[in-house]
This record gives C-alpha cells, sequence and structure tokens, in this order.
C-alpha cells in the first residue's frame, strides 16, 4: 500500500509531505502514482504512540476488555504499541501465556501487542515466574511487572533484578507497600478523614521506591517505577538519577490532571490505584515530566465492567480507562500549559518508552526507511469526552462529560491505516494488512 501525506507539520514544525511505501517511509520526491492521499494540512504529526502500561484482561477476563478491543481504543488514541500487562487469568508468568498474548495481537492487528511478564508465579510475591523463558519466547519479553501488585519481597525483588540484567531486561515496579495500604480507599490527608475513607498514605509509595532504586544501584540493573503519583516519589527518582543509577519512571493522564478533590461525590470512577493525590502532587508531577525526571506517560488503561464500577465506594474496583483519551489529556495538562512541546510530547509517548521497552524502529521518527508509525492529531479541536469517544469494552472513563482539547485524526501502523478520518478502519481489513512488515 502506498500513501501520500500532504501538508502535515512535524513535532519540531516542519510542514512536510510523507510518502509510505511498502510499509516505510520513502523519498517524499520519488513517485507518488497510485498512493492514497491523505490531506494533513493543520494536524500535528507524531510517532505512533506507544504505552507501556496497558491492562488487555485477555485471557481471563474477556468481559472488561480483549486483546482486540483494547487495541482499537489504543489506535483510536493514536498508539501504535501497547505493552499487556500480566494480570490476566491465568496469569502471563510462562511463555505459551505471554505467546498467546502476542500472537492475538498479531493477527488482530490494530497495534503492536508486546506482553509484560509476571515477575512472580501467579503474582503471588512467593517465588519468581519463568522469567527465561518468556524472554526467550517468540513474545520476546523484556518487560517484567506483577503491576496489580508489589513486589514487597526484598530479596525477590533483588534476585529478579539480578534475573533480567542478565538479558538487558527491566523490572517495573508497582510500588505500594501492602501493610501501609490495607483497606485503604483514597489519598490518606484531612479529606479522608472529612469523607470517612480508610488513606492511603504516600509513603507507602515512596518507601518501596526508595528501597527499589538502592537494590537497582546494588546489582546494577534497570529499574522502572509504575504510576509516580506523589512529590515525594518524585524527590526519590531525582536523587536517584543523580547517582547514576538505572532508575526510569512514568506517570499516567490522570494523575496529571486530577485531584483527589474528585472523591468527594463518592464517584467510583475516580477510584483509582494509586490514588488521586493533592494538587500539590499534581504540580510536582508536572513539573518532574517537564523536566525529565519522570522519563514518560503511561495509561495504566484498567477497564472494568460497568457492574463492578457502578458501586458503593468501598465496593467498586480500582481503575480507570486511558488509552482514547491519554493525547488529549497530555495536551491539556502539559502542552496548553507551555510545560512541553510537540517534540517533548513524542519523547515522553513514544521514543522513550519504546526504549524502556526494547521496542526497535521508534528512534528514527519518519526518517526514510523506517517503519511508518504514526498519527495525525488535530490539537485545535475540541470535543465533550463521552462513550462514544470510547473503543474498548471499558466505559469507566474519568473524563466523561468534560470538555477535552484534541483529536485523533489518523492513525497508521505498519504502513497501514487503522484509524482514519477519526474512525476505526474495519477489522478485516485491518487483519488482512496484519504481518505483512516483517519484524
Amino acid at each position: 500500500m502506498k500513501l501520500l501525506i500532504t501538508g502535515a507539520t512535524l513535532p519540531n514544525g516542519e510542514v512536510t509531505d510523507l510518502l509510505v511505501e511498502n510499509g516505510r517511509f520513502a523519498e517524499a520526491s520519488d513517485s507518488s502514482k497510485g498512493a492514497t492521499v491523505i490531506d494533513a494540512s493543520g494536524l500535528q504529526a507524531l510517532p505512533g504512540l506507544v504505552d507501556l502500561h496497558t491492562h488487555l484482561r485477555e485471557p481471563g477476563f474477556e468481559q472488561s476488555e480483549t486483546v482486540l478491543t483494547g487495541s482499537r481504543a489504543a489506535a483510536i488514541g493514536g498508539f501504535t504499541a501497547v505493552h499487556a500487562m500480566a494480570n490476566t487469568s491465568p496469569v502471563g508468568d510462562t511463555a505459551a501465556v505471554v505467546e498467546q498474548v502476542h500472537s492475538l495481537g498479531r493477527h488482530h492487528g490494530y497495534v503492536t501487542v508486546r506482553p509484560i511478564g509476571a515477575v512472580t508465579a501467579g503474582l503471588s510475591g512467593e517465588r519468581l515466574s519463568e522469567i527465561g523463558a518468556m524472554a526467550r519466547s517468540r513474545a520476546s519479553v523484556t518487560v517484567f511487572s506483577d503491576d496489580g501488585k508489589c513486589v514487597s519481597d526484598a530479596l525477590l525483588m533483588r534476585r529478579a533484578l539480578e534475573y533480567v540484567k542478565t538479558f538487558g531486561g527491566v523490572i517495573a515496579q508497582h510500588a505500594q507497600d501492602p501493610r501501609l495500604t490495607e483497606d485503604a480507599q483514597m489519598n490518606e490527608g484531612t479529606l479522608s478523614g472529612e469523607l470517612g475513607l480508610v488513606g492511603w498514605p504516600a509513603v507507602a509509595e515512596e518507601s518501596v521506591i526508595a528501597r527499589d532504586v538502592l537494590l537497582a544501584q546494588h546489582v546494577d540493573a534497570r529499574l522502572h517505577i509504575c504510576h509516580l503519583s506523589t512529590a515525594g516519589s518524585v524527590e526519590v527518582i531525582r536523587w536517584a538519577k543523580a547517582r547514576g543509577i538505572k532508575v526510569t519512571a512514568e506517570v499516567t493522564p490522570h494523575h496529571l490532571l486530577l485531584t483527589e478533590e474528585l472523591a468527594r461525590g463518592y464517584d467510583s470512577r475516580f477510584k483509582v490505584n494509586p490514588p488521586l493525590r493533592r494538587d500539590e502532587d499534581v504540580q510536582a508531577l508536572r513539573s518532574a515530566l517537564a523536566d525529565g525526571t519522570i522519563d514518560i506517560v503511561a495509561t495504566d488503561h484498567a477497564p472494568h465492567p460497568i457492574e463492578s464500577k457502578e458501586a458503593a465506594w468501598d465496593d467498586a474496583s480500582f481503575g480507570m480507562v486511558g488509552l482514547e483519551s491519554a493525547l488529549s489529556v497530555v495536551q491539556l495538562a502539559m502542552v496548553d500549559t507551555g510545560m512541553l512541546g510537540w517534540p517533548d510530547v513524542a519523547r515522553v509517548l513514544s521514543s522513550k518508552p519504546a526504549e524502556i521497552g526494547r521496542l526497535v524502529g521508534y528512534d528514527r521518527a519518519f526518517a526514510v526507511g523506517s517503519r511508518a508509525q504514526f498519527t495525525l492529531f488535530d490539537p485545535t479541536a475540541s470535543r465533550v469526552f463521552d462513550v462514544s469517544s470510547l473503543r474498548g469494552k471499558g466505559v469507566n472513563s474519568p473524563y466523561l462529560g468534560r470538555q477535552l482539547p484534541g483529536r485523533v485524526i489518523t492513525t497508521v501502523h505498519d504502513g497501514y491505516p487503522t484509524v482514519l478520518d477519526g474512525e476505526l478502519v474495519d477489522a478485516a481489513t485491518v487483519a488482512e494488512s496484519a504481518g505483512r512488515l516483517d519484524d
């Protein structure tokens, strides 16, 4: 398939035409005869977005999400690759399970699906999983996480870091001391006391991060911290990076925008792990993303059935969907406030998460010969975000009814459109084109 994208604005501000042929960028001066033309005038071209933290739920929890529905949600949000967390049933702790998820992603074709392997067998926190087998599998797993649960045993964490070091892998830690957060429901503070909800102290996150960066330093291994949420966590990461420790960190879009005040109405759409924090934390997270202390934005897309969220706050599940809204929220929180430019957005939502996950081809965005993975985004658009904006099974978005800037117009994965004119391309058409570009 040949595509000619005219008048696209690259992250550096250059306005240019882009030619895609056989899944890769070609010289724009080459013949465009027979090409499908996409008018990108006024649109921001970004390299395909990469999410390092997605819950696709399959196998085992298909009532919440599947690889197909989650991939469709990702594509409509401008993503061309996602890393799928291991908290499925069975858990992604063996080569067989991660290969199943990887194969489903290749078959559906909307995005590249890279499975994340569990650190411990069954997410039990008792013994290491089949880390080596998953790394050597067809899924080529490089990221390992028990996300949803913390690897709280220091010796197990050390052994995991030592193991992945041998092949350049990374441990992605869900930093939550389980004893300090028993029955916790929201951020600990004056408001949690006022609302009568068990508080979730910031130190429960910060203490685990402090321990783990020291362990990573001790064994000289790569550590990634999931969903930072507090100002104190930022300071620990800043301290570790200043000492050359191999640590990276992510922040979610919702922690860049939303605060604990939203819990006042006991609306469980705003119940999430880690919890929404104070405005001071939000400002610290934004500043840390802007100055590079926090490396990337990751969605922590966590779909749930309606009945598990439309419940009393104490009984409702933790989690929010975020793939469809991520780019708009980053624009609102970081670009429109002047804290990030579009080259920075390309870094925190594409090249850097790809680098952490060892995903090839995202370091040469728009270069001739490189894979054509990109999105065309209209930053001047504005919309009321509602259920019709969602393409996955989960409708547990914290932004329903909220005015959000920007809209993804086109997404191209491996040279083939998955989204055109703001709408998903037919699943059969996408599946037919899947896998045509060799790894």
